[in-house]
């Protein structure tokens, strides 16, 4: 299984955020995350997950202005970077996003198009969307339909699923009481629609690097 790894610029602004955590949180709730991530290691998705040299199913969702994106469409155009998001109350998410934003150019030189899917509704990304200035396409896949597809989808544990919902509405941001999120997933679809670079981890502080998949990208 190719689990691909590399720590960068994204991973250092990530952890300046990690390291917030001791001092914000008290230590029942830092034991309840950890214990939520290790449930979503343990429960064998990241080896049942869609990976390098599997075929990425097709599917079209609206964007935020309505319009109709089709993946396999969009891979006539070229390679597609596909990246989940869990959403735009996640901080981890948002410095993601903003430096996929900061990095797009660099996509957009080799040609790829970069997509992002969370569960959350339309009205939710858009504003997440809006908040972090992003130009490329957001898309909500409620009821996360294609990251079940891709196998990214999990079910959170009991505790931490109370935890989001008393602290930010989960269930009002997806439209849906199923306490299920995706992966941070990333994936390099080729324009044959076979996934060339996977980035799968059980924690959602971690990430992709630009720079692998950059680097996957270059060798398309």
């Amino acid at each position: 299984m190719d689990i691909a790894k590399n720590k960068g610029e994204l991973d250092a602004l990530l952890d300046v955020k990690r390291q917030e955590g001791p001092g914000k949180f008290s230590a029942e709730k830092i034991k309840i995350y950890a214990e939520g991530i290790s449930s979503v290691s343990n429960s064998g998705i990241l080896e049942k997950a869609l990976n390098v040299g599997d075929k990425a199913p097709d599917f079209t969702l609206n964007n935020a202005l309505n319009e109709t994106i089709s993946l396999y469409k969009e891979l006539e155009k070229g390679p597609v970077v596909l990246t989940w998001y869990r959403g735009g109350w996640c901080p981890y998410c948002n410095i993601t996003l903003h430096y996929l934003q900061e990095k797009l150019p660099e996509f957009k030189k080799i040609g790829a198009t970069l997509i992002a899917l969370t569960p959350e509704l339309p009205d939710n990304s858009l504003s997440t969307s809006e908040k972090n200035k992003l130009e490329f396409t957001v898309l909500s896949d409620v009821g996360n339909t294609v990251g079940k597809d891709y196998g990214v989808v999990f079910k959170l544990t009991d505790d931490v699923a109370s935890i989001y919902q008393e602290g930010f509405g989960l269930n009002q941001k997806n439209g849906d009481d199923s306490n299920e999120l995706p992966l941070a997933a990333t994936y390099v679809i080729d324009k044959k629609g076979i996934i060339q670079f996977a980035f799968l981890d059980a924690d959602y502080t971690e990430r992709a690097e630009v720079t692998d998949i950059l680097s996957s990208l270059n060798k398309l």
